[in-house]
């Protein structure tokens, strides 16, 4: 399995653990009209003060902002570099940008509670304030400041509305990448002032692609299987193929379909076995999620009648999991309250 050692010790949240970090990423798979259109009009000389890179997670949104972010910075809003946004590793640029070290580029996430030490379930007012800070600094070297917010749904209100503020007076020769995984959740007035870019899941043939980069020692089977769980989406194909992630993967599966009748001696059983695993309950309601979205896209083209009761089950799922994340509740309670609402939506709706 090919690895990437890390550069910087700084909270990651979204690098998979053995692989290079979207900072450091200067492949870009099966994104090329977002690529395009971005291309056009950052080479154009007319790019938006903010895009919306939108789309499922794991699919290279951050990959994307970081190519953005290098390109203003090492040429700015013009025609000098390549069409495809690309900037040489070796350049000044895409150094201190892999070392997280560029004064013109600032990354805001959700940062660690400073009571608990556990990350915050929310990007707090207070990240987004030093936007203010920032882009009133005098212009680096090349002009520009690049800001990306990761991800922007995150966003608590007292957040989106400072976010709103800021883009309701943009600055001159500055750019905000804003990444989002439910681009609904943002204000609508905060979409409308940036232009979209819309980042679709990947083909099979363009994942299984990548995974053959990323994991020569794989072979095409288990690329198969990768490709099949992870819904087109590269990063979660990744955390997959490491640690306990297929296994997880398949426990979801096999909840959903048995939620007629699960077996809830094994569901205790696997709660003991996820409370083990290092963030394993937040990996499993994710893979839970992905699961249940695609065999709801699967059964809406071919039997799409009390659909809507699979769709709440699904909102349901996922709140429980977010608060049993911000609350460190019983992995137990919420597995077993995961499996009375798929019970309850299979006996409403029938088996997915």
């Amino acid at each position: 399995m090919a690895k990437r050692a890390r550069i910087v010790d700084i909270a990651e949240t979204d690098r998979v653990e053995g692989f290079a970090h979207p900072r450091e990423t200067h492949r870009l798979v099966g994104q090329d009209e977002a690529l395009a259109r971005a291309s056009r009009a950052i080479r154009g000389g007319r790019p938006p003060q903010a895009w919306l890179i939108a789309g499922p997670p794991g699919i290279g949104k951050a990959t994307l902002a970081y190519r953005i972010a290098r390109y203003l910075l090492a040429f700015g809003a013009t025609a000098e570099g390549p069409a495809d946004l690309s900037v040489p590793d070796a350049s000044p640029a895409a150094v201190q940008v892999a070392s997280a070290s560029h004064p013109g580029l600032l990354v805001l996430k959700r940062g660690a509670h400073p009571d608990t030490g556990k990350l915050m379930t929310i990007l707090s007012v207070e990240e987004i304030r030093r936007l203010g800070g920032f882009f009133g600094m005098t212009s680096g070297a090349g002009g520009w400041r690049v800001a990306i917010v990761d991800t922007a749904d995150d966003m608590n209100d007292a957040a989106a509305n400072a976010l709103l503020k800021l883009l309701e007076e943009p600055p001159s020769r500055a750019m905000l990448l804003l990444i989002a995984n439910v681009p609904g959740r943002l204000l609508p007035t905060i979409r409308s002032r940036c232009q979209r870019l819309n980042l679709r899941r990947l083909e099979p043939e363009a994942l299984d692609g990548e995974l053959k980069h990323l994991l020569p020692d794989l072979d095409a089977k288990a690329r198969a299987s990768l490709a099949l769980l992870s819904g087109g989406s590269i990063g979660t194909a990744l955390q997959l193929a490491g640690g306990e992630g297929v296994g997880l993967a398949a426990e979801a599966d096999r909840l959903i379909e048995h939620a007629a009748s699960p077996d809830i001696a094994a569901l205790l059983a696997f709660a003991e076995r996820i409370n083990r695993i290092t963030d394993g309950l937040d990996t499993f309601g994710a893979f839970l999620a992905q699961a249940l979205t695609e065999r709801i896209r699967k059964r809406a083209t071919t039997n799409p009648a009390r659909l809507d009761r699979w769709v709440e089950a699904w909102e349901k799922l996922n709140a429980r999991f977010a608060r049993t994340a911000a609350l460190h509740l019983d992995p137990r309670q919420t597995l077993l309250g995961a499996a009375r609402v798929l019970g309850d939506a299979s006996r409403r709706a029938g088996a997915l």
